[in-house]
């Protein structure tokens, strides 16, 4: 029997409206919208169906794109039987995979996401941390990380085989952009709107205090599950010793997703993405894998036509 892997995308991925026509059409979906909204004491609905500012706040983008692909995901598995084997999120999507595989429970891991991206938001003052994407062809085979060791930049994400992300200071950051472009003058450097240098050492200061919150809920925590699902900090799949630190270097330590990606492809025969938006499904076809997306119940319908649907 082929194996089936169900990987979900991060920050970035939110929209106004996402998850709406699953919370409508779906008990299971509004159920878990409003157990979300309970545990958080805010409106998870007002905040993700509508033009609400608190969408793009990190504290609140993080839940909301987590609910929307829990939301998604119980669906999918009411009405078309859709069972993961391997899971793998992009950073904050990594919760989603770990509620995927039974690791965690949604009631707390909409807390722990709610707390990691408050900790985000307001570690670094505004205007002092940036991100960068820089894009080349085979752009692993450049030695950008030693090329651009001098500016202090964190590799924030190694996306795809034609792109990654630097974070840190936007000194920093700046430097690392004129030395990409007197190098590589064929790149492309694109300037991210983000309210923190997200994964870059600049995060580090705000770990000790997640940890302590992340095991406070550790009576609820199946580490065992975790097994199934990939770590963005270490690219390989969880173990039970290291599942607390490396999901909490997470914050600041690389998302190694081209190497999760091809564990993937060496593990799966089959790649679902669940999210707002297409995201993840890009970078896995330039390793030759091709992920389809669900991002609503339209595409439930065109790719099981046979599910269970109204």
């Amino acid at each position: 029997m082929s194996k089936i892997a169900l990987v979900f995308p991060g920050q970035g991925a939110q929209k106004p409206g996402m998850g709406q026509d699953f919370y409508e059409q779906f008990p299971e979906a509004k159920a878990i919208y409003d157990l979300g909204s309970e545990k958080l004491g805010v409106d998870l609905v007002q905040i993700s169906f509508t033009e609400d500012p608190r969408l793009n706040l990190t504290e609140f983008t993080q839940p909301a794109i987590l609910t929307m692909e829990v939301a998604a995901l119980a669906v999918l598995e009411k009405t078309a039987g859709l069972k993961g084997d391997i899971f793998a999120g992009h950073s904050l999507g990594e919760y989603s995979a770990l509620v995927a595989a039974g690791a965690l429970r949604y009631e707390d891991a909409v807390q722990i996401v709610r707390r990691r991206g408050a900790l985000m938001q307001n570690a670094v003052p505004e205007g002092k941390g940036a991100m960068l994407a820089l894009l080349h062809d085979n752009i692993e085979s450049l030695g950008l990380e030693q090329k651009l060791s001098s500016t202090g930049v964190t590799f924030a994400n190694f996306n795809s085989l034609a792109q990654v992300v630097l974070s840190g200071s936007r000194e920093g950051i700046e430097e690392a952009e004129k030395i990409f472009a007197a190098e590589f003058p064929a790149g492309k450097a694109i300037h991210l709107n983000v309210s923190a240098p997200f994964h870059s050492t600049l995060m580090q200061p705000i770990e000790s205090e997640f940890m302590e919150y992340l095991k406070s809920f550790s009576e609820y925590i199946d580490t065992a599950k975790a097994a199934t699902v990939l770590s963005n900090f270490s690219g390989t799949f969880h173990e039970n010793a290291t599942f607390y630190e490396n999901l909490v270097k997470q914050i600041s330590g690389s998302v190694r997703w081209v190497q999760n990606m091809r564990v993937i492809k060496g593990a799966a025969e089959t790649v679902w993405e669940i999210g707002p938006n297409r995201v993840l499904g890009k970078f896995f076809t330039d390793l030759e894998v091709n992920a389809g997306s669900i991002i609503n119940v339209r595409a439930i319908k065109k790719n099981f036509p046979d599910a269970n649907l109204p």
